[in-house]
C-alpha cells in the first residue's frame, strides 16, 4: 500500500496509472449488470424530453395521487429513484456503496435537504432533526468504506434567511461578523453581534454549534465533508462558516472542504480569497469546483430586483470560468499536495479531459496527488467509469432517503442539469452499444 491523499486515494503503480482515459468506446459498461444498462438507457432516453425535466416536480406528484403510494413508489424504484438515489435504509446505502466501489468508484453521501429564503422554519426542531441526520450521514459514510465523503448543506441546519441577513452584513466596508468571531461561537462563546437582533443571535450560536458538531464528529470518524454552495445571495456566509470551520478542524488534514461555483462572475475571486486565507491560518484547504446549480433561480431573482444578474452573460463564459477556477486549484493542489484537496466536480467530457491534462503537465499524480472527480449517482457514468478504470480517484455524489424526501431534491437536480442530461447523447448510444453486444453473445 502507498500512501494516502488528501482525496483518500491509494498511490498506484507505474502500470495502473498509465491506463488510458478513454470515454468514446463505452468499454467501462461491460462492468453494468444488464438490468443496469436497461433501467439507465430508459431513464437518460426520458430524460432528455426538455418538457417531462421541466415538470418533474409536478408530474411526480400527480402520478403518485393517481397510481397510489405503494405503486408509485415501486415505479419509482424501478426507474428514476433506482437510477440517482442510493437507497432509504442503511443497509440498502452501504450496499449501493458496495456496488459503486466494486466498479472502482467511490461514493459520497448526501442528505438530500436545504432550504430557500422564505422557507424558513418555526423554532429549532427542524434543524435538530437535520443535525441528527448529518451525524448519521457522518456515521453511514464511515461504513461504506476507506477514506469516504460527504456533503453537508448549511441551510438544513441554520435559517437561509439569517444566512441572507449574514451575507448583507458582510458586505458592508467595516463587518462586525468576522471569521474569529464565527469560530469562536462554534467553540462555545455566546454570539452577541449588535447587527443582528436578540433572536438572530440566539439562533446564529445553536446553528454554528450544530455545524461544528458534525465537523467535529466527521473528522474523528475520517470522514471529509464537503460544504455546498447554494445562492449567491447566502453564499458569503456560508463561506465564511465553511471557512471558520476549517480554521478549527483543518489543521491537519483537510476534512472540510468548501464548494466554488465558476457560473457566478465572482467565483474565481472568492476562490482565490478564500485560499490566501486558508495559507494565513494556516490550516489545510478543501475545494470542489462546480459550474453552479441555480441559474434559473439566480437570474430571476435578479431581475425580479433589479440587480445586477451575478451569473456569466453567456454558457461559454461559464465554460470559461471554470477553466480558470480549475486552473487555479489545480497549482494549489501541485504546490501542497498533502495540505490541499481539489475535486473537479464537473460531467463536461472537455473540463475532465483538461483536467488530466493539466494534472499531468503539472506533475500531479493520478492518485496520491491531492486531486479527485465528481459526478451525480446516475449521470455520466461512461466518464465516471473510464475515469475509475484509468487510475484516478473518482467519486459519485450519492443521495439517499425515501422517495417523499429524495424526489423533489431530485427533480430540482434534473432541472438544474438538464442541459446534461438532454445532451447525454454519447451515454445512451454506448450504452444501447453494450446492452447489443450482450444480446448478441447470447444468441
Amino acid at each position: 500500500m502507498g500512501s494516502v491523499d488528501p482525496c483518500g486515494a491509494r498511490l498506484m503503480s507505474d502500470d495502473e496509472a498509465g491506463t488510458p482515459l478513454n470515454f468514446g468506446e463505452g468499454t467501462a459498461f461491460r462492468l453494468k449488470s444488464g438490468r443496469e444498462l436497461v433501467r439507465a438507457l430508459l431513464v437518460l432516453r426520458l430524460c432528455a424530453f426538455p418538457r417531462l425535466v421541466r415538470h418533474a416536480g409536478t408530474i411526480l406528484e400527480v402520478s403518485r395521487r393517481v397510481l397510489g403510494s405503494r405503486l408509485w413508489g415501486g415505479l419509482l424504484r424501478a426507474t428514476f429513484y433506482g437510477q440517482f438515489v442510493g437507497g432509504e435504509t442503511p443497509a440498502e446505502v452501504v450496499a449501493a456503496a458496495g456496488r459503486l466501489r466494486a466498479v472502482g468508484l467511490r461514493p459520497m453521501l448526501a442528505v438530500p435537504t436545504e432550504e430557500d429564503v422564505g422557507q424558513e422554519k418555526d423554532g429549532e426542531e427542524w434543524y435538530e432533526a437535520n443535525r441528527g441526520a448529518a451525524l448519521e450521514c457522518v456515521g453511514l459514510a464511515a461504513a461504506t468504506g476507506p477514506r469516504p465523503m460527504m456533503q453537508l448543506k448549511v441551510t438544513a441546519l441554520m435559517s437561509a434567511r439569517l444566512c441572507e441577513t449574514l451575507s448583507r452584513r458582510l458586505a458592508e466596508p467595516v463587518a462586525e461578523v468576522t471569521l474569529e468571531r464565527v469560530a469562536a461561537v462554534m467553540g462555545g462563546e455566546v454570539a452577541t453581534f449588535a447587527c443582528l437582533t436578540p433572536e438572530e443571535n440566539r439562533h446564529l450560536g445553536v446553528s454554528l454549534r450544530r455545524l461544528d458538531d458534525v465537523a467535529g464528529y466527521a473528522a474523528t470518524r475520517g470522514v471529509r465533508v464537503l460544504v455546498d454552495a447554494e445562492q449567491s445571495y447566502v453564499n458569503p456566509a456560508l463561506s465564511l462558516t465553511t471557512l471558520a470551520l476549517m480554521a478549527r478542524h483543518n489543521r491537519a488534514s483537510p476534512w472540510v472542504w468548501n464548494t466554488y461555483q465558476a457560473y457566478l462572475q465572482d467565483g474565481k475571486k472568492r476562490l482565490a480569497g478564500d485560499a490566501a486565507t486558508a495559507r494565513r491560518r494556516g490550516v489545510c484547504f478543501g475545494v470542489k469546483l462546480v459550474r453552479g446549480a441555480y441559474l434559473e433561480l439566480e437570474r430571476r431573482r435578479a431581475r425580479e430586483g433589479g440587480d445586477p444578474d451575478p451569473v456569466h452573460p453567456t454558457l461559454d463564459d461559464t465554460h470559461r470560468s471554470y477553466g480558470e477556477c480549475l486552473e487555479l486549484a489545480l497549482a494549489l493542489a501541485a504546490q501542497d499536495r498533502e495540505d490541499v484537496g481539489v475535486m473537479v466536480a464537473t460531467h463536461n467530457e472537455l473540463s475532465v479531459l483538461h483536467a488530466t491534462q493539466r494534472m499531468e503537465e503539472l506533475g500531479i499524480p493520478r492518485q496520491g496527488g491531492g486531486v479527485c472527480f465528481g459526478q451525480l449517482l446516475g449521470m455520466c457514468d461512461h466518464v465516471s467509469l473510464a475515469l475509475g478504470e484509468a487510475g484516478y480517484a473518482v467519486y459519485k455524489s450519492v443521495p439517499y432517503g425515501g422517495a417523499e424526501a429524495t424526489l423533489p431534491y431530485l427533480a430540482r437536480r434534473a432541472q438544474e442539469n438538464q442541459g446534461v442530461l438532454q445532451g447525454a447523447r454519447r451515454e445512451r448510444r454506448l450504452l444501447a452499444r453494450e446492452l447489443r453486444r450482450r444480446l448478441l453473445r447470447r444468441a
